[in-house]
């Protein structure tokens, strides 16, 4: 036990064991989720050769890479952050990608993605960009993702939706339709108020009490009303149903190791696979480092300035992951913001990560039981971590517009755009034009004119695309 927490730093963080494995369990709780997400994603949609990844492999790749990328996460890094395949870059595949290449063939991309990025990380540039930012905005950028897994969860359980009108574009309940209407919400509405309840009274576990209890009460209502599916029936449960249909058992398929290819290059042409390989390390780039300054706040593992220990491992362990979600076929894995959840629950070293990491590999054999933890119930937690992380706004002094214009339009880019990418690139933009603009352009760091510069490119990359195209 000693060695233990010599190793990861148990006490030295002010953790215990305890902590560190209710967190773990609490980060994967959060995340299961991606077991099922994920395969319906990536499985859903034909490749340019008409051909579908199978929905129980995806499942079991999902599992696997998370497991192996969490375990090595934690034992390198040596800090709390859970890894999974990233829901911004598998719906890029799906969306996008897969129209012009095989699944291969994109898979292939995101190998190549992860080498870039972990080339970054080794040569110190990516550590150089993540000093360059300036302590506002990674504060802002922390709120910003507090902000977005508010919404996340709130969009999760049903409680927002779309209104499928182009104003407002959102409204209350499901189809924005102004009222709660279905028991998976409501007991999601049930398990956020005793949730908040007991975080509030500084209940220990708290947020795990509240996911079981939430849990238990959505398989007894299954069990009573037989509500389903909400793809099969409405009102339904939306990705889980809280229940166990047959054996809680099952040998996973893993025969999309090792699918991936370089393809794309020779089958839509270097300039198009390079407009694709860019967006990929783009997003993927920008993703993991405001997630990394969020989580590493809300433990209390930041300086001053934003930077946590083991930094650079960090960052090369991250690409890492892109690697191996290409090869698996499971898409990017990146540090999860849901890791938050097990954070708040007390978790502060990669003990936690060894607990969430080992409950993903056991979810390839138990996929059937880890899955039971509704949609509804787990976004309950989502909206107290967010909420949670919001508050880091208070350490803002915004009474300059020319602070408080970019950090506004940080944080509320990341939930209205759906991308933590997409408010990075908002703020960095904003930031080195209206502080320069207001004679602060000293304190600008070249860096950041460089990456401001990248990020326009970035968002104008349709329009570039379709100029080179003609």
């Amino acid at each position: 036990m000693n060695r233990l927490d010599r190793f990861f730093e148990i006490s030295a963080r002010g953790s215990s064991v305890a902590a560190e494995l209710r967190g773990g369990l609490v980060t994967f709780i959060a995340m299961a989720y991606i077991i099922v997400l994920n395969p319906i994603i990536l499985s859903g949609v034909d490749d340019v050769e008409g051909n579908r990844l199978d929905f129980a492999q995806v499942s079991a790749t999902t599992s696997l890479a998370a497991g192996v990328m969490t375990i090595l996460f934690g034992l390198i890094a040596r800090l709390p952050f859970a890894f999974a395949a990233g829901l911004g870059i598998n719906s890029f595949l799906a969306s996008t990608v897969v129209g012009s290449l095989t699944w291969s063939e994109a898979m292939g991309l995101v190998v190549i993605n992860g080498l870039i990025i972990v080339l970054l990380s080794t040569t110190g540039l990516r550590r150089l960009i993540f000093d360059a930012v300036p302590l506002q905005l990674k504060l802002a950028i922390t709120a910003g993702i507090g902000l977005f897994i508010l919404f996340i969860g709130l969009v999760d359980a049903g409680f927002i939706g779309s209104t499928g009108l182009p104003s407002p574009p959102v409204g209350l309940g499901t189809g924005g339709s102004g009222s709660i209407s279905t028991v998976p919400t409501v007991v999601f509405v049930f398990t956020l108020l005793l949730t908040g309840v007991l975080v509030a009274r500084r209940v220990r576990a708290g947020i795990l009490i509240g996911l079981i209890v939430g849990t238990l009460v959505a398989v007894t209502i299954e069990a009573i009303w037989h509500l389903g599916s909400a793809t099969e029936k409405p009102g339904g449960w939306s990705l889980s149903v809280p229940e166990l249909q047959g054996s809680p058992f099952a040998l996973p398929d893993l025969s999309l190791i090792g699918d991936f290819s370089a393809g794309s290059f020779s089958r839509i042409g270097a300039l198009a696979a390079t407009i694709l390989l860019f967006t990929l390390v783009f997003t993927n780039f920008f993703d993991a480092m405001g997630t990394f300054t969020g989580l590493a706040r809300e433990a209390g593992l930041a300086d001053e300035q934003g930077t946590f220990p083991r930094l650079r491992s960090a960052l090369v362990v991250e690409g890492a992951g892109a690697v191996v979600g290409g090869a698996s076929s499971a898409s990017s894995n990146t540090v999860f913001i849901e890791s938050g959840a097990g954070i708040e629950e007390g978790a502060r070293t990669g003990l936690a990560n060894m607990v969430t990491g080992t409950l993903f590999l056991a979810a390839m054999f138990i996929h059937p039981l880890a899955s039971i933890v509704p949609t509804e119930v787990a976004a309950a937690a989502l909206v107290i971590v967010g909420a949670m992380m919001v508050s880091h706004l208070r350490h803002i002094d915004i009474a300059e517009f020319s602070v408080a214009l970019p950090v506004v339009l940080t944080v509320a880019t990341m939930p209205f755009s759906y991308s933590i990418a997409n408010g990075i690139g908002v703020g960095f933009i904003a930031w080195v034009v209206v502080r320069s603009a207001a004679g602060k352009a000293r304190e600008v760091s070249p860096l950041l004119w460089i990456v401001s510069a990248g990020f326009v490119l970035y968002f104008a990359r349709d329009w570039i695309e379709s100029l080179i195209g003609s």
